[in-house]
């Protein structure tokens, strides 16, 4: 197959792990980096022997040999890089969530479709085994008809910067625009969404808190003005619905992972990512409850042996690739993660105003 050439915007902390995720795919070619922070970027470029550094993402957008950039920056960049990037021809991969606000995040989906350009957002749950066996039996009809999901995540007290990793930027909304929903939540609401396939949302409702203590120097020189524990429900078309738990901070153990109900049967997926093989099928037999633990190895396993380019699958990166090469249909990232920012939008205007909101008010852009 062809390589695809990228250029990597930004060499933060997300960067390089996107970086790491190329280094296991042979048709990925990074050829260029850039980023403000100059010796940082070549710093990087050396480890990673990457042959080309800039300090302006404009100059790298001038190059006509690259395939696609990879945007790997604060949240309220997103949308002006990404835009600009694929105006100069280039696909675009991003790194959630898709923006720092809906409009901004519409603004990019439009932007995809107006210049041809493919725009694929980090959604990495998407790719984990256990939302592929949940899939498979959604699709598959063990549940019936869906008709509830519960999207749960959870630190006990693992707040960017405050709690001792990363850097302010991830808790002040004039970079970051939101906190733990916009960090962790994004995966889980995001997860849960393409499980429902996607439904239309009709209303939201949300409390946002920052209640847990923190130390007092590292309050103020963070700047912490974004939630630390989100709480949500949405309405879907159908008569779907949804609730919401996103933790950065909270005196409790564990959540239970996120779950799905439907008339003929439940799921319940690990909490915080895979944990064994702990994909849990809940359904009913000659009148008898039966709770399935489904083997998500051997499960992978088959597939791998048997689907013709099931490893487009084994990552958001690989899924890239796989889509840039023609081998396999971009998932609807973008649609699921421009609908994941309507719903956390929805949270923070319920939370100011004090009340349920449609759908329609946030897509209108009624402020708090």
């Amino acid at each position: 197959m062809n390589a695809i050439r990228i250029g990597i915007i930004g060499v933060g902390q997300i960067g390089k792990i996107h970086l790491d995720q190329y280094k296991l795919i042979p048709d990925a070619e990074i050829v260029a980096v850039c980023d403000v922070n100059e010796a940082e970027a070549r710093r990087v470029a050396d480890l990673y022997g990457i042959p080309e550094v800039y300090t302006d993402y404009n100059e790298l957008l001038k190059r006509d040999d690259l395939d696609a950039v990879d945007v790997c920056l604060h949240n309220n960049f997103h949308a002006p890089i990404s835009i600009a990037a694929m105006k100069a021809g280039k696909h675009v991969y991003c790194e959630k969530p898709i923006a720092g606000t809906y409009a901004d995040g519409r603004a990019m989906v439009d932007a995809s479709r107006e210049f041809g350009r493919l725009l694929h957002i980090q959604l990495g749950t998407l790719y984990r085994k256990e939302t592929k066996a949940a899939k498979a039996l959604i699709e598959g009809g063990e549940l019936g008809r869906v008709f509830h999901a519960r999207s749960t995540g959870y630190r006990r007290r693992n707040r960017p910067f405050v709690d001792g990793y990363g850097t302010p930027a991830f808790t002040r909304k004039e970079t970051a625009a939101g906190g733990a929903l916009f960090d962790m939540g994004v995966y889980h609401i995001s997860q849960m969404l393409y499980l429902l396939d996607l439904p239309k949302v009709e209303r939201i409702s949300g409390k946002l808190y920052q209640e847990t203590d923190m130390d007092p120097g590292r309050r103020e020189s963070s700047g912490f003005d974004v939630e630390e524990l989100a709480i949500g429900l949405v309405r879907f078309e159908k008569g779907i619905t949804m609730d919401i738990i996103e933790s950065w901070a909270v005196h409790m153990n564990p959540f239970e992972g996120s779950s799905v109900l439907g008339s003929k049967g439940g799921l319940r997926l690990p909490v915080n990512g895979p944990d064994g093989n702990k994909l849990t099928h809940y359904s009913t037999r000659c009148d008898m409850d039966m709770d399935t633990t489904i083997d998500l190895d051997a499960a992978d396993l088959r597939w791998h042996r048997l689907r013709a380019d099931e490893e487009a699958y084994d990552s958001s990166q690989h899924h890239w690739i796989a889509a840039l090469q023609g081998r396999v249909k971009l998932l609807p990232t973008a649609e699921i993660a421009l609908q994941t920012m309507l719903i956390s939008e929805g949270m923070y205007l319920s939370d100011a105003q004090g009340r349920e909101v449609s759908a329609d008010e946030v897509e209108n852009g009624l402020k708090a």
